[in-house]
């Protein structure tokens, strides 16, 4: 399959590069943005300048020069703040806690506007934790399950921030891709948003010490919030994914052990090539 893959490195606040990737396509899947959380409150104007204007930018290229085309937008479940009501589903509130969320939802809307005013269509996603092989794991701000692994793996302290009692929905990676395939060929997705989840709870220490448990090494401790992600900590959240299972037909099919057991094992394999 590598042979039939090609790598464009350029921007998606490019006009030009936009213009002539999008030409011909049949389907975009729309992964390019700013996706680190402290970074969106440190420098805002960047967030917005890459998800919102370089999301505007793909889709009047889309406009210009492929309106049959279809583009699935890959959100997060930070655009719903802290929840009301649990399991969280499409129809709760938004009201997000940082700029991050705020852009990616401003994002969402613009490929909904899109889809209903210029009928180039467009589903959204709103997608919980994941994690998975692959991933990098030079820091803690992509993401803090594969971090966990890391220190696990290094027999260093796993440190959970607050009581580690939050609880998070986690999504193993594969399971993601394959409902993004799904997503795709389902002519009923488009014009809507989905949750993407795995919709079982657990909270950070109870995942923490799963992980140690199965790398067999590291110690959990817990550790005080810095400032800048109390600021944009939701508190509980997990997904309810009834929507996508009825429409779409996809649902996780990797539960939390199998996911951790797969990516400690390759992180272990592979240690050398992405220890930072």
């Amino acid at each position: 399959m590598a042979d039939q893959v090609h790598i464009n490195f350029s921007d998606v606040r490019d006009s030009h590069s936009m213009d002539y990737l999008v030409k011909g396509q049949e389907i975009i899947f729309h992964l390019a943005g700013q996706v680190n959380h402290v970074d969106s409150i440190r420098n805002p104007i960047q967030d917005l300048d890459i998800n919102c204007r370089g999301t505007l930018v793909l889709l009047e290229s889309c406009r210009k020069h492929n309106r049959d085309v279809k583009i699935i937008f890959a959100g997060t479940r930070g655009e719903y703040g802290s929840s009301v009501m649990l399991p969280v589903g499409e129809d709760h509130p938004t009201n997000p806690k940082g700029i991050y969320a705020v852009t990616n939802l401003t994002a969402e809307k613009m490929v909904l506007v899109y889809d209903d005013v210029h009928k180039i269509k467009g589903a959204c996603l709103r997608i919980t934790n994941t994690y998975g092989p692959r991933h990098q794991m030079a820091h803690d701000e992509y993401g803090v399950l594969n971090w966990f692994i890391r220190k696990a793996i290094d027999d260093e302290v796993v440190p959970v921030f607050g009581d580690g009692r939050i609880l998070r929905d986690f999504l193993y990676v594969d399971d993601l891709v394959d409902c993004f395939l799904q997503v795709a060929i389902c002519p009923r997705v488009y014009g809507e948003v989905f949750n993407v989840g795995s919709g079982v709870p657990i909270s950070f220490i109870e995942l923490a010490q799963k992980i140690a448990e199965i790398a067999g090494s590291g110690k959990v401790t817990f550790t005080e919030f810095t400032q800048e992600r109390k600021e944009v900590e939701p508190g509980d959240y997990y997904t309810d994914i009834s929507k996508i299972k009825r429409v779409v037909g996809w649902e996780p099919k990797t539960d939390l052990e199998q996911g951790l057991r797969k990516t400690i094992e390759f992180y272990r394999k592979y240690k050398k090539e992405y220890w930072g």
